[in-house]
């Protein structure tokens, strides 16, 4: 029930870990990941699993590592293309893992997975066979798919950019998805690997190999930097071979992100061979088994082309619009990950447990306190994005080809983002209680609605909203979805599972939002005080900015959640001060 982009794990085309642009969909056989978002439940394991503790923490720093690299790759990008190239390079990017998810992505995760792990304990060779078929025929399926693709770009590019788009800038987005979309194949690869090695139980390479990719891109924009930096790069003067660097170099970063998965796929024992057997793999099955999850993917697909359509028609007119917006969501799923997910990693095997024994208080018990942990340390955090949003902004993608007007734009969106991370978690914890209690159908049931809300609000705003504040109001329609999913889940497991203790966590929110709001207070302040007041004209003056902001933003929110008695925050600094006693 998430907005903006929709990937799944091996879907990002920008190398990173799947993020879940897009809700993100996971391929894990028996644990959550910290930082992917999931389309379903991992399998509850037994607690004191330390196989499955050890594995999350190699994929939690591959994860880590992947995203600041991506962010560094980010804003190379940006340094590279500035704003209205990058925006048609962004616009390109989109289309593969749209593409993709359409295809194989969702049903991945939510079906095959699942049926491997079957056959793998079912059969007397532990599945070699189904999977060398399945992957026969899925190869097989994904080659020609790209291919039609490919062919189809200059009307697919027409579909997504639409009437009001200006010629120039639509003709170089089909020129760079012309390179680009046959990431797809590769892209399906990689996930089919992936598949293959989780259920195996090979969870690093995985994680890892868009490392791999992230490095491809970093250079790639390196090379083009060091050859095109000085032309006057602009959507209407670009050069055909900047155009072959930045495409192809891309598609290469997928292309070794695939590759990078085969020596782990030989580790593990398996060896691929082809064996074209279609009608032996319940094709009728998988599909019915798939239903709900291409229902919950298409929607969300659908909500990632209208923003991406909308952006298209106010790019190049000198307002933040797609590689805007994308940088932003970024940073959004990186606090959602970090500490949303995390907490839903920790408490989903526990309400699994209880809603499988019918103890739908203690389920309850646990989304509240999901929430008001989550609420908590998402705070502070907020608060910085929100107030530091111009520095983060230029100290992140500010440079080269990305001018400090075009990081100040960025830093406006963030600052409506801000009100988003609150509801995006909450949102999810409430999809994860649904998992718990083997509610896939209704998860996907009431992202339908939610989507119409957040396709509504993007439409709403577009028209009401100048257009140099495209990109924030599209990333307003996504907070407000982020609200709406969230009510209705309450309103919906309020019914399933009765009282949610929402009285208890109205009260914590209460003093949470006070104490952010104190800490924002202070943090305005100060950084109004500073060189650049709140618009810092380079790195240095950004870098002072969040020093000193950060600082006061976070000891002012500790000291008013402490005095507050914000239970969740006396909890941490707790436990903080024992260590260091120790």
């Amino acid at each position: 029930m998430n907005g903006g982009l929709y990937r799944s794990a091996h879907s990002a085309p920008d190398g990173e870990p799947p993020q879940t642009e897009e809700g993100v969909t996971l391929i894990s056989v028996d644990t959550a990941i910290s930082g992917y978002e999931q389309a379903i439940a991992p399998e509850p394991v037994p607690e004191g699993d330390t196989s499955t503790a050890g594995n999350s923490a190699v994929m939690a720093i591959g994860s880590l590592v992947s995203r600041v690299i991506g962010f560094a790759r980010n804003a190379l990008i940006g340094m590279a293309l500035g704003s209205g190239v990058g925006d048609a390079y962004t616009s390109a990017q989109f289309l593969p893992g749209q593409i993709y998810e359409l295809l194989l992505g969702g049903i991945l995760s939510s079906v095959l997975v699942p049926l491997l792990v079957r056959r793998r304990k079912a059969d007397p060779d532990e599945g070699l066979d189904f999977t060398r078929k399945l992957l026969t025929f899925a190869i097989v399926s994904l080659g020609i798919a790209t291919v039609l693709m490919v062919i189809a770009a200059p009307l697919i590019t027409w579909i997504q950019s639409g009437s009001d788009t200006p010629p120039a800038y639509r003709s170089l987005v089909t020129h760079f998805a012309f390179l680009i979309l046959p990431i797809i194949f590769f892209t399906g690869l990689s996930a089919l690997i992936g598949a293959v090695l989780n259920v195996r139980g090979h969870f690093a390479a995985p994680m890892w190999a868009p490392i791999l990719n992230n490095f491809v891109v970093i250079a790639t924009c390196g090379v083009f930097i060091l050859f095109f930096s000085s032309d006057d790069l602009s959507v209407d003067n670009i050069s055909g071979g900047a155009i072959l660097l930045m495409g192809l170099g891309t598609l290469l970063g997928m292309v070794v992100q695939a590759l990078g998965l085969l020596p782990a796929l030989r580790k593990v024992g398996f060896s691929w061979k082809w064996r074209w057997d279609p009608r032996s793999l319940g094709l009728g099955e998988i599909g019915r088994l798939a239903g709900w999850m291409l229902c919950y993917v298409a929607a969300n697909q659908i909500a990632v082309f209208v923003v991406v359509r909308i952006l298209n028609s106010v790019a190049g007119e000198g307002s933040a619009s797609t590689l805007a917006f994308n940088n932003v969501f970024l940073l959004t799923m990186m606090a959602h990950g970090i500490v949303g997910v995390s907490v839903m990693t920790a408490l989903l095997p526990k309400m699994s447990a209880a809603a499988a024994d019918g103890r739908y208080a203690e389920v309850s018990a646990d989304l509240s306190r999901g929430i008001r942990l989550t609420s908590a340390a998402l705070a502070p955090i907020a608060v910085i994005y929100g107030v530091l949003s111009a520095p983060i902004a230029v100290m992140l993608f500010q440079g080269g080809k990305f001018t400090n007007s075009d990081a100040l734009a960025t830093g406006d969106v963030l600052v409506v983002a801000a009100f988003a991370v609150l509801p995006l978690s909450i949102s999810y914890l409430c999809t994860y209680a649904f998992y718990s209690l083997q509610g896939n159908k209704t998860a996907a049931l009431i992202n339908l609605p939610v989507v119409a809300v957040r396709i509504t609000a993007y439409f709403a705003l577009a028209a009401i909203l100048d257009k140099s504040l495209s990109a924030a109001g599209m990333t307003a329609g996504n907070a407000i979805s982020y609200v709406v999913s969230a009510l209705i889940s309450l309103a919906v497991l309020r019914r399933k599972i009765g009282r949610l203790n929402l009285g208890s966590v109205a009260a914590s929110l209460v003093k949470v939002l006070v104490s952010a709001a104190i800490a924002a207070a202070l943090g305005l302040l100060v950084v109004r005080l500073m060189p650049g007041a709140g618009a810092p004209d380079g790195r240095g003056e950004a870098f002072l900015q969040l020093l000193a902001g950060g600082a006061v933003i976070l000891v002012a929110y500790l000291i008013a959640a402490t005095v507050l008695r914000v239970r969740e925050v006396s909890d941490v600094v707790g436990m903080v001060r024992r260590k260091l006693g120790r």
